[in-house]
């Protein structure tokens, strides 16, 4: 909901227009923020009544739009408020591309997705499963070559044990009983 109509701002304005009190008389009589007031009698004198009016469509603007903003407001001896009626945009959404490419360059000034991340698509759920897949074919062969391995002992020693009992013992084993 709009904190204050159109039709509040129109009055407040054409009030102070007349020239019979000050702003700050002006925003005591109304109960109002004076600096509020002052916005509203400086973006009237700069863009005219449909500053006053609120705007039904959110607007989205291209990067190199912000960048020429910036530049001009930069380049030229204009004030903020002159500059945001001139391009017809907010004075305070130009103060927060400024800082943003101030401080962040050119990538601050890009769209970013907002919200929350989606879940995972199933495309992606499948790709792990292959990569899964592929892991649990690797393990396998890596099992069964242990497997084997552990055999391959199993039979040798099996037949050292035979080897044992066929030939006897040694020479060496004889001595020390």
């Amino acid at each position: 909901m709009v904190k204050y109509s159109s039709e509040l701002k129109a009055e407040v304005v054409s009030e102070y227009l007349q020239g019979d009190i000050s702003i700050s008389l002006l925003s005591k009589k109304r109960n109002l923020p004076r600096i509020q007031v002052g916005r509203w009698i400086q973006n009237f004198r700069l863009s005219g009544a449909d500053a006053l009016k609120r705007r039904r469509v959110k607007r989205s603007f291209s990067v190199e739009f912000k960048v020429d903003v910036i530049n001009y407001y930069q380049t030229h001896d204009e004030t903020l408020a002159e500059v945001s009626a001139k391009f017809d945009v907010n004075s305070c959404q130009i103060s927060l591309w400024r800082t943003a490419f101030n401080q962040y360059g050119i990538e601050a000034l890009k769209p970013h997705p907002k919200g929350r991340r989606t879940k995972v698509k199933h495309n992606q759920k499948k790709l792990r499963k292959l990569v899964n897949k592929n892991e649990i074919d690797q393990l396998r062969e890596e099992l069964t070559k242990k497997n084997q391995e552990l055999y391959d002992a199993k039979l040798e020693n099996e037949i050292l044990k035979k080897s044992m009992t066929l030939f006897g013992t040694s020479k060496d084993e004889r001595k020390h009983k």
